[in-house]
């Protein structure tokens, strides 16, 4: 019987037998912590082994500062200089509060790598998905093991494989709305536990950026991770970064044995948009129109590249933010902030009337760009929409698009209609 994707990366990282069901012990490439969760990895590393203790390879060790970057309260601001100086005496490198979001910096360095194995602090490494890297956020005693010993341990689990029929979407509609229709088909629930793999037309055809939309909300599926097999292009640039030409994408095999294969037909694929309180209630933007908007985020693992950025800015360069109504940016990276800066995209953003930020993750974070008063309604590019997650008021996951024709409007509109009528369509 042939070999699921995460089934051939664990095989290459253990000696241990790997079927569904086994724990094993798995060599990890990469672990990283991050300033959230970061000083309590580093407290329970000397609680177990001493004020002396050292990493397995400090080459292979990072922190990532991201979540409140720069720190904006004393405690951040404490807890990331406490992880500085273990870092320093240790000769571990540190992505500071300028470098952005920890699994961009990731894909952008080569800390990753199709086929690696990669932990941390952070909820939504399986964001690594998206290069065919095996990429999972741990609990902090877990991630202190993984930074001494180089190894953790793992149930590997059984894989679903999600095969999304009909041609690649357009313009105005999105990855994001393509990744939230999957979470409404599928809901919170329905990978729990498992691992997907994604293929279909559409997959052909994503770029990173799309890749990476897709892969970031399969925790809100339930899923452990979902991988999409990397094209040439993506190849190409880790073979570059880690100026290694033997890379390779990790394949799944023609008989691997799936727990089941959904199909799912987004031939008549729509906007979408993630009603409060929960990620999987999502509907037709049409189906809400007309709810009044407060603000607007633009940004996250989710969306915050150069491109999920520049879609935003093609509205923003035909229409000015409504008065009344605060629109953010955070990219997700220093390269991303640069490549805005230098081809004039941040010109487009001011002269709209939107807030751009340093890169991070934004309104994720508690006391970061993006948080909202009780009885504001913001449409949010991120992931998840929990009560309090994104502050007191009510927020609504949807694409970049969406959430830059909201701000125009100042209420919930479905683009497809608002872009016809302006005759951009």
């Amino acid at each position: 019987m042939g070999k699921t994707i995460i089934e051939k990366i664990f095989e290459n990282h253990t000696e241990d037998e790997v079927k569904p069901g086994n724990i094993i012990w798995l060599d990890i490439d990469t672990r990283t912590a991050r300033d959230f969760g970061g000083p309590n990895v580093v407290k329970k590393l000397y609680e177990y082994y001493g004020e002396d203790v050292q990493v397995d390879d400090p080459s292979r060790t990072f922190f990532t500062f991201d979540t409140v970057a720069p720190a904006k309260t004393i405690p951040y601001a404490n807890n990331q200089h406490f992880c500085r100086q273990f870092a320093k005496k240790r000769g571990i490198k540190v992505f500071d509060v300028d470098s952005g979001i920890g699994s961009h910096v990731a894909i952008e360095k080569g800390l990753c790598w199709p086929g690696s194995t990669f932990v941390g602090t952070d909820s939504h490494l399986n964001i690594l998905g998206a290069v065919g890297a095996f990429g999972q956020g741990m609990g902090d005693a877990d991630i202190a093991f993984a930074f001494k010993t180089g190894k953790t341990w793992f149930e590997v689990p059984s894989t679903i494989k999600i095969i999304f029929k009909g041609k690649p979407y357009k313009f105005p509609v999105t990855a994001k709305d393509l990744t939230l229709f999957t979470l409404r088909q599928l809901g919170s629930k329905g990978a729990l536990g498992r691992a997907i793999e994604f293929y279909g037309e559409v997959i052909d055809n994503m770029s990173l950026f799309e890749r990476i939309t897709l892969s970031s909300m399969v925790t809100e599926m339930g899923g452990i991770i979902g991988f999409i097999t990397p094209d040439e292009k993506i190849i190409e640039h880790f073979k570059k970064v880690k100026n290694n030409p033997e890379i390779k994408p990790v394949i799944a095999d023609d008989d691997a044995e799936y727990e089941k294969v959904i199909e799912i037909d987004i031939s008549n694929l729509k906007p979408q948009i993630a009603c409060p309180p929960k990620p999987d209630n999502v509907k037709d933007v049409r189906e809400v129109e007309g709810i009044t908007v407060d603000s607007v985020f633009i940004g996250s693992c989710t969306n915050g590249r150069y491109e999920d950025i520049s879609l935003a800015a093609e509205i923003f360069k035909r229409f000015k933010v409504k008065e009344g109504v605060m629109a953010k940016v955070v990219p997700s990276t220093r390269e991303v902030f640069g490549r805005l800066l230098k081809d004039g995209t941040l010109d487009i953003l001011y002269e709209a009337g939107v807030i751009v930020s340093n890169p991070g993750c934004g309104g994720c974070a508690s006391g970061q760009i993006g948080m909202t008063g009780k009885g504001e309604v913001q449409i949010s590019t991120s992931n998840r929409n929990f009560k309090g997650k994104q502050g007191d008021g009510d927020t609504y996951l949807a694409s970049p698009v969406v959430a830059a024709v909201c701000a125009v409007t100042g209420e919930i509109t479905d683009p497809v209609e608002f872009l016809k009528q302006k005759g951009v369509l």
